[in-house]
């Protein structure tokens, strides 16, 4: 058995030089990795490199590696991880093989979790790494589909990884003081830094052809790519949030895919998980992606505001991202000022009951989007609109009262109030009359002043309507308690009856019982 094994090695190796001469391709590199970066790429024993192949255009002389010791044990130590000719040292001839060698000298992956291993190494990659954004950003010929695949081999082999949740306290699942968590960091970003940088200059490059680089730029790298949002680390989400934006730009062809890659990803947030360290960024690149919608927008775009943007404010940690969120909302008013109701009628449906700082937050935006609605619009869904202000305005949190008394200090709002008056006025008044006679807050208290003031000089007649109308239904209400209270008086009274006639009898039952027995 062991000679048919060695009979076999000398084959191998001549296919391998055969395959070097020729310029084929099916040779290896290796990849050096551990600790949580390797789950892809193949794990060694503790303090050692682990080793995986993968096809390279070119020999592993080729791309640095001069030699390989192979240990009893099984453990592959590499005696020597060089650094590769500068492109300003070879002819304009050999570049683009330099280039590809290089692209495959990136592609080793270091663990970085113990900060002493393997520094020569990687200090070595480091540099190559800014090498090739120097040779992209430069790059004066379209890339060929051999480079293409390279490159798109490289980056996936360093940004693609399985992503390790840190453990956090339960407040941060809420949502709660999110601003002040550290936030955590990838210790490998002193290389991640650098392939961000190149695909970004890769993707933005004139000589990157969207036609041929779409067919390794596909639906696949481009999931692989979302997925690297859930990084806890800010600066790697901040990368590729323009990176996901300049492929949008780019691969037109993806763009449908994109969209449904970010409508699945809300989905699973919003009805299954209510965790994703990067709903934020995906907002904003939506809110770019919302505003070069053209008009009149498609049914899809409808849809996918109301069964995903909107259903967005369900989560506890609406804080985290709701800024953009409103920003995406308001384009979609923009565009379309007929979906307002649509808008309107959605925030009603998901409004914080007892979460105040949320309901602070609804009403932010609440005026944002009127802003952009237009009267048709308006009336069409003032009548729950402001019952459930005037909720807010009995509300006991001060912020709440007083952020839905600013409402009147919008002039567009105001007019839209004031053209619509007859309806709104007796739905609130209760509310501001109240306010006025015993809210324990005095900002509100003068607030809601200034808005009596506005009704009355406005519409003095209306306004003593209501007035009339708000104290005949407080007499009734106060009838109604009076004739609750009398009834309540009245059961208990018969109640009373009722238990002493109950212990008068049992206590004639006692006496006869007592007397028989004698």
């Amino acid at each position: 058995m062991l000679k048919q094994i060695l009979s076999k090695l000398p084959r191998k190796l001549s296919k391998t030089a055969d395959s070097r001469e020729h310029g084929g391709n099916h040779a290896t590199y290796f990849s050096v990795s551990g600790g949580s970066r390797s789950s892809d790429l193949g794990t060694g024993k503790s303090g050692n490199l682990s080793v995986s192949p993968f096809p390279a255009p070119n020999s592993t002389e080729d791309v640095g590696w001069k030699g390989a010791n192979l240990k009893p044990s099984g453990n592959h130590l590499f005696s020597f991880y060089e650094a590769l000719p500068a492109f300003k040292d070879v002819p304009a001839s050999e570049k683009q093989n330099l280039f590809i060698k290089k692209l495959n000298l990136c592609s080793v992956v270091f663990d970085f979790t113990d900060p002493t291993k393997n520094l020569k190494e990687k200090e070595i990659k480091r540099q190559t790494l800014l090498e090739l954004v120097e040779y992209v950003t430069s790059a004066n010929g379209k890339f060929l589909d051999a480079v293409l695949q390279e490159i798109v081999k490289m980056i996936s082999a360093n940004l693609f990884r399985s992503l390790t949740p840190q453990p956090r306290e339960n407040k941060v699942a809420d949502g709660l003081d999110l601003e002040e968590e550290e936030p955590s960091m990838d210790p490998a970003w002193p290389h991640l830094q650098i392939v961000h940088e190149f695909l970004l200059r890769f993707v933005a490059s004139p000589e990157t052809d969207a036609k041929l680089a779409k067919r390794y730029v596909d639906q696949s790298f481009i999931i692989n790519l979302l997925d690297l949002f859930d990084s806890e680390d800010p600066r790697e989400r901040e990368y590729l949030k323009t990176i996901l934006h300049r492929i949008y730009g780019k691969f037109m062809v993806h763009r449908p895919f994109i969209r449904k890659a970010l409508n699945n990803i809300f989905f699973r947030f919003i009805f299954e998980t209510e965790k994703h360290n990067g709903i934020a960024e995906l907002l904003e690149i939506l809110g770019s992606i919302i505003n070069g919608f053209a008009l009149p927008l498609k049914e899809e775009h409808k849809v996918f505001l109301v069964r995903a943007l909107i259903p967005l404010h369900k989560p506890k940690c609406l804080a985290m991202y709701h800024q953009q969120l409103s920003y995406c909302i308001s384009q979609f008013v923009e565009k379309d000022g007929k979906l307002a109701d649509t808008v309107i009628r959605g925030l009603l449906k998901y409004w914080p009951i007892t979460n105040s700082s949320k309901e602070v937050m609804f009403l932010n935006e609440l005026e944002e989007v009127l802003e952009a609605t237009q009267p048709p619009e308006f009336q069409r869904c003032m009548v729950p609109l402001f019952r459930r202000i005037a909720h807010c305005l009995n509300s006991l949190h001060f912020q709440v009262a007083e952020r839905a008394l600013f409402l009147w200090n919008n002039d567009h709002i105001e007019n839209l109030i004031i053209q619509n008056r007859k309806v709104i006025l007796p739905i609130i008044f209760p509310a501001l009359d109240k306010n006025a006679r015993n809210h324990w807050n005095q900002a509100v208290h003068s607030l809601t002043l200034n808005v009596r003031k506005i009704f009355y000089d406005l519409d003095p007649e209306l306004y003593n309507e209501c007035l009339l109308k708000f104290q005949e239904d407080e007499s009734k209400e106060d009838e109604i308690e009076v004739r609750r209270e009398a009834r309540w008086k009245r059961l208990e009274e018969l109640a009373e009856k009722k238990a002493s006639g109950s212990e008068a009898v049992l206590v004639s039952h006692k006496a006869n019982a007592n007397g028989s027995s004698g």
